[in-house]
């Protein structure tokens, strides 16, 4: 996100353009980026030779991401959506597509711009599913804004091509100096582009996968890349899936168990009481005489 003070030209009719980098890898965040700028500097936007992030190299994107950053009569800010958010949104109970997560961080971009307090007229974005309902999206969340959402919007829309820059340059960064938080002695950084096709991102999952844990927090669990790894994995039973299935009615369906058919009590007495007793407390630990130690 960028820090800068709003410049006086924010209270003029402004453009913006929208635009993801990351979308397909199995590694890393999903970043979504945008660039503003009044109506009136269409014309020099032109002339500032954006392109197509993906159509240029990286020495490249990271001198005009420079210039976008040292121009003042340019704005930008990012969302860089966590691998681990996305698979657990798309693996979560109620699922949130690809799709969806892409249109609620565009969404986020154009409030968080407009609550800035800049005066967004024209809003231009690369299309994710189908464009018209896609606009049509967008037009009733933002009834002030007009949006021109397209396909290779980044081609056709400078402010659009500025944003992929943006996008792209800030994906690359953080997975530059990613910090692993997996502390394993074996653990590399050699993960390549990170992309499904790459043999390099493949070896790298070979490498790093783990037979119970799955794979480093980097990777995105929910990507079909991994699912091929998933049967040489140790099959995991919770026991309180073992319940549902020894219970699965009682009266109620497995997802509306009450607290008290698991061996849970009420806050009637001390948290501490009930560990030292043994009574009223969750039947795995009773099973297992497993007690509460608050010293070590």
């Amino acid at each position: 996100m960028s820090s800068a003070p709003l410049p006086k030209w924010a209270s003029k009719p402004c453009i913006m353009g929208i635009d993801e980098a990351g979308r397909g890898p199995v590694l890393g965040p999903m970043v979504y980026g945008c660039l503003y700028c009044t109506l009136s500097y269409q014309k020099t936007l032109a002339t500032l030779n954006f392109a197509d992030s993906k159509t240029l190299k990286e020495e490249k994107r990271e001198e005009l991401f420079e210039n976008i950053k040292a121009d003042d009569s340019i704005g930008w800010e990012v969302d860089v959506i966590d691998p681990r958010e996305l698979s657990a949104k798309m693996l979560k109970r109620t699922k949130i597509n690809l799709n969806e997560i892409s249109h609620n961080s565009a969404i986020g971009l154009v409030k968080r711009v407009l609550d800035m307090g800049v005066l967004l007229t024209e809003v231009y974005v690369d299309t994710v599913g189908d464009a018209e309902k896609y606009r049509v999206k967008l037009s009733e969340n933002f009834p002030g804004v007009k949006f021109v959402v397209a396909k290779k919007a980044d081609s056709l829309y400078p402010v659009v091509s500025g944003a992929s820059i943006v996008a792209k340059v800030t994906r690359d960064r953080a997975l530059r100096n990613w910090v692993l938080d997996e502390t394993a002695e074996n653990m590399q950084r050699n993960f390549g582009s990170g992309y499904p096709g790459d043999p390099e991102t493949k070896a790298w999952l070979d490498c790093h996968k783990h037979m119970v844990f799955g794979f480093p927090t980097i990777v995105r669990f929910s990507w079909g890349t991994c699912k091929p790894y998933f049967k040489d994995f140790v099959e995991v039973v919770w026991e309180s899936d073992k319940m549902d299935e020894d219970c699965p009615n009682n009266g109620r369906s497995k997802h509306q168990q009450k607290l008290s058919d698991l061996g849970f009590t009420g806050y009637k007495r001390k948290s501490e009481d009930i560990e030292s007793s043994g009574k009223g407390r969750c039947k795995f630990f009773q099973a297992r005489k497993l007690q509460l130690v608050s010293k070590f």
